[in-house]
């Protein structure tokens, strides 16, 4: 009796080889594996929501799915699913904000007010540091922040970043900075120590 040897799949190129080979429940068990945080982590910065994020999550993940034999190649799939994942976002924030006209357009019925705090089932790790962590990257402009949340929580290089942002790594390099030296400012009001 013979038995096979089921090695990981570690590269985009291993997943999306199988994936192409017809064993794509496998491919897509490690695509997610390896991208579920990464994917999650960003839309849990533009959305500052939990269940939000973890949504918008699934739903990347799911039109990602749909379209992996179609993917060419021409980015990586962590480029790739970035942008998909922050056009979803955007596309959320966007209904939502028309949602909140509507509501308050109503005015002879009641509305919920969505608070910008979050509640505690919006705390979206078991910690109050990151909670503060991103309430102070909230003040950073936006290309600030997203090299910094990129290079610093998602570990990715200069270059990668630069594939992503379409911006020279040079500007980048300089983004990052800036974000850290507003950072070391504005992190004590937050309680947290230098970085």
């Amino acid at each position: 009796m013979t038995t096979t040897v089921l090695f990981a799949l570690e590269s985009d190129s291993d997943i999306l080889r199988e994936y192409k080979s017809g064993d794509t429940e496998r491919a897509v068990t490690f695509f997610v594996r390896k991208y579920q945080r990464f994917v999650y982590s960003i839309a849990l910065r533009y959305t500052k929501n939990n269940e939000d994020a973890q949504d918008i999550a699934q739903d990347v993940f799911v039109k990602a799915i749909s379209s992996l034999t179609n993917f060419r190649g021409e980015a990586s799939l962590k480029t790739w699913l970035y942008r998909i994942t922050v056009n979803a976002c955007k596309n959320e924030i966007r209904k939502k904000k028309l949602l909140r006209f509507f509501d308050f357009a109503r005015e002879d019925e009641e509305f919920d007010i969505i608070s910008p705090e979050p509640g505690p089932d919006q705390i979206h790790v078991d910690s109050e540091f990151y909670c503060n962590v991103h309430k102070a990257l909230a003040h950073l402009p936006e290309k600030q922040r997203e090299t910094f949340a990129l290079r610093y929580f998602d570990e990715l290089t200069y270059e990668e970043i630069s594939n992503i942002l379409g911006t020279s790594v040079g500007g980048l390099k300089a983004n990052y900075f800036q974000a850290v030296q507003k950072l070391m400012v504005i992190l004590p009001q937050y309680g947290i120590g230098g970085m």
